[in-house]
């Protein structure tokens, strides 16, 4: 019953490695199943070198006694890859990682995978032209239906603020011609599925922003929750009378309950279980203005759990011995507290 997890490098250039090292030297994080890194020894074992000669730093973890799947690198590429400076050798790298967790865990070999951050602009260096690593993670395993759920955990009240977004890395003004009826359809039944299945929770209470200011005040600031968005919400309410669906919900004010829950400023806040954002910085700017340094990024739709510190590559800091590995922490721990679930739900 004790998962295993798949835990990638992420870009050998930025703070995978120094937030990986740091986060396993947390002698109870292993408790609960075995962790894997897969990526390059060599380079784990050169970043242990080279942050131990950093003053003041956190405990790090031995590479010698962690367990490592040793992904082969051309020398030409190693011989390329210079911390703190994303390029097509660091990207290609950390896709080989990418690739090889995702086949192995496939397989069956692994439960979960964990996955430390990338440079998108260093694949697409390495000619590899993916919008992240959600995306890479769906082609390989065959679905078209997946979605980045956000999750953390307040440590001022210990609330779980989950939250869905219904469109990701795409630009500002595709957003409205990429939400749709069917698109929402879809979102909204990976967050019923992840609430009940995931997290145990039946008949839960969902909050839905709504796309414009106020959402459109009844047509004057926007025409998409007249023309679509209203009728579609009553037509799901409709369709699943066990659940609470509040929305259009106006979003500058969605968070408010959300913000009360995290902080602890009012008792018995009525707090949803998930939130539907309809685009990026509409559901990221309230998650990370909380949860900054403890959002767990969460895939949803594939068939086996994969989460993500919710930080990037940061290669203006790598190899200075001051990343912070408390969110990569939380991605170990809600991938074993997902992945158990999964097997004693079996």
């Amino acid at each position: 019953m004790r998962p295993r997890l798949a835990l990638t490098m992420g870009d050998p250039a930025g703070i995978g490695a120094e937030v990986i090292l740091k986060a396993l030297a947390d002698p109870h994080l292993r408790q609960d199943g075995e962790i894997v890194v897969v990526g390059s020894r060599d380079l784990l074992v050169e970043s242990y070198t080279n942050l131990n000669l950093a003053a003041k730093i956190a405990p790090l973890a031995n590479p010698d006694n962690i367990s490592v799947l040793d992904v082969p690198l051309d020398e030409t590429i190693k011989a390329d890859i210079t911390i703190g400076q994303g390029n097509s050798a660091s990207g290609a790298a950390s896709f080989a990682y990418m690739e090889t967790a995702i086949a192995r865990t496939l397989t069956g070999e692994f439960d979960a995978i964990v996955t430390a951050p990338i440079a998108k602009s260093a694949w697409r260096a390495a000619g590899y032209h993916y919008p992240g690593q959600t995306e890479l993670l769906a082609q390989k395993s065959g679905i078209n239906k997946f979605g980045m759920l956000f999750v953390a955990r307040s440590p001022h009240t210990n609330w779980t603020l989950r939250c869905l977004l219904a469109t990701t890395h795409i630009p500002l003004s595709q957003v409205p011609q990429v939400l749709t009826p069917q698109l929402m359809t879809q979102k909204l039944d990976l967050l019923v599925e992840c609430l009940e299945q995931d997290f145990g929770i039946k008949n839960g209470k969902i909050a839905i922003a709504g796309l414009n200011p106020h959402s459109g005040e009844a047509g004057q600031l926007g025409n998409e929750e007249q023309d679509w968005f209203i009728p579609w919400l009553e037509q799901q309410r409709q369709q699943r009378p066990h659940l609470q669906l509040y929305g259009p919900i106006p979003p500058d004010t969605m968070w408010v309950e959300p913000g009360k829950a995290w902080y602890g400023n009012k008792q018995n806040t009525p707090a949803a279980d998930g939130y539907l954002a309809l685009y990026h910085d509409q559901g990221l700017i309230p998650v990370k203005l909380m949860a900054f340094d403890r959002a767990v990024n969460t895939t949803i739709g594939l068939p086996f759990i994969r989460t993500s510190p919710d930080h990037g590559t940061a290669f203006d800091i790598a190899g200075k011995g001051i990343a912070d590995a408390t969110s990569m922490k939380a991605a170990i721990k809600l991938a074993f507290e997902l992945a158990l679930h999964n097997k004693t739900e079996r």
